[in-house]
């Protein structure tokens, strides 16, 4: 099987993993949030490399720039929740620095590919 081209693309591969690593962080929220935070953070994230695999597939750097710029705003609302979910209790300490340090590697990766673009 050929790998599709964004799957190359270091910027996808860690906001892939920002993704997964919130999925996972989530799986201990208090069940009240289903539809709250949870539900919000994982879709938040998800939608970082969504809109590097969607901006791919369209045609020109014109709209690439576009739907990476979605994801910029994405990540900062990623950002946001991360933080809050700490203020609630629901992130330790650790797991908070591990997924904000990773969603800092994502943003300075994201923004220099947006540029490039």
């Amino acid at each position: 099987m050929v790998e599709k081209g964004y799957k190359k693309l270091i910027v996808w591969q860690k906001a892939n993993d920002l993704a997964y690593q919130v999925y996972l962080a989530t799986k201990n929220f208090p069940k009240e949030e289903i539809y709250g935070i949870i539900s919000q953070i994982r879709r938040v994230s998800l939608s970082v490399p969504l809109n590097i695999v969607e901006g791919y597939g369209r045609q020109g750097k014109k709209e690439l720039k576009q739907f990476v710029n979605i994801a910029l705003g994405s990540l900062a609302e990623t950002e946001y929740l991360l933080d809050f979910s700490l203020r609630l209790g629901y992130l330790t300490q650790e797991s908070h620095k591990n997924l904000q340090d990773l969603r800092q590697e994502v943003g300075n990766l994201l923004w220099r590919f947006y540029q490039s673009l």
